[in-house]
């Protein structure tokens, strides 16, 4: 009967002697890990400041010969008009290869129907008056270029867009994308939807 005793009235022991070594192993061991952990967070904020000045540099040094070309073309501001003119457009030139070399790109030879997700409305044409208008919310000029970078938009073009045929008799012309596109009047994203005919 003596066998059948709660865990409360056992005796305690002190830990088997291979269980002592055991613990003091797995605290070294975490120890270890720690250590490691903490050097590996320490050499990765390293490598990751190292890798952000990096790429400063080389956005700096792809800027630097605008910069050049542009003091070149101040300190001959005086000369003939065309030289500068052309220096200007040497630096102009100068620019789209940096930007091309950061891996952005132009969106200005937008023409086709108004996209939300790459165009803002800079302006709405009324193109009523030429024989065959374009439809509304089709684009018609670029204002101001767009820029994307790996297929991401970072600054939208700025877009005239196709106010579309003047309507007859009265009756309401939808212009520009339905309401349910996500774009709406008066936001500078899109057309606004709808007019009333004069």
């Amino acid at each position: 009967m003596g066998e059948n005793r709660s865990d409360a009235e056992r005796p305690e022991t002190a830990p088997a002697p291979d269980l002592a070594a055991e613990l003091e192993q797995c605290q070294a061991r975490n120890l270890r890990i720690l250590a490691d952990f903490d050097n590996y967070r320490r050499r990765t904020g390293l490598e990751i400041g190292a890798a952000k000045a990096a790429e400063r540099d080389r956005v700096v040094l792809a800027w630097v010969p605008v910069l050049d070309h542009l003091e070149l073309a101040l300190s001959h501001a005086d000369a003939d008009p065309d030289s500068l003119v052309d220096g200007v457009r040497g630096v102009y030139q100068l620019a789209l290869d940096a930007l091309r070399s950061s891996g952005v790109t132009r969106l200005d030879d937008e023409t086709g129907a108004f996209d939300p997700t790459r165009h803002e409305v800079g302006a709405v044409v009324d193109s009523g008056s030429t024989p065959r208008p374009p439809p509304a919310g089709t684009v018609v000029e670029v204002l101001r270029p767009g820029y994307q970078a790996d297929g991401r938009v970072l600054r939208p073009a700025s877009v005239a867009v196709s106010a579309g045929p003047k309507p007859t008799n009265g009756a309401k012309v939808t212009n520009g994308p339905r309401r349910d596109s996500g774009s709406e009047p008066g936001n500078g994203r899109g057309p606004d939807t709808e007019t009333e005919a004069s």
